[in-house]
């Protein structure tokens, strides 16, 4: 596997892990609360990543320009999660 999929699978599990399992299960589900968690999972997220691939010299293609392990992390990370964070709030009547 290239290291973009790697990343790109770290982050899928760390967001199938909050939105199937941790964000359901709050019983008082808020914006607010829901903001406190996910730093907490993206944190967990870009510390494999880390683990992973920092000193490693690994160059992540992110688009059009190459980037490091942390910002193409972050990113992606983004990328994939806005559109779920959306959803849920939207399923769960969250006023965002």
């Amino acid at each position: 596997m290239t290291p973009e999929v790697v990343i790109l699978l770290v982050n899928a599990i760390f967001l199938a892990f909050a939105y199937l399992w941790v964000y359901p299960n709050l019983t008082d589900k808020t914006i607010q609360r829901l903001i406190r968690y996910d730093l907490i999972i993206n944190a967990a997220a870009l510390t494999v990543a880390g683990l992973l691939f920092w000193g490693s010299g690994t160059a992540f293609r992110l688009g059009f320009f190459d980037s490091n392990w942390a910002v193409f992390s972050i990113v992606t990370m983004a990328i994939m999660e806005i559109p779920l964070f959306f959803w849920f709030a939207k399923k769960h009547d969250l006023d965002i």
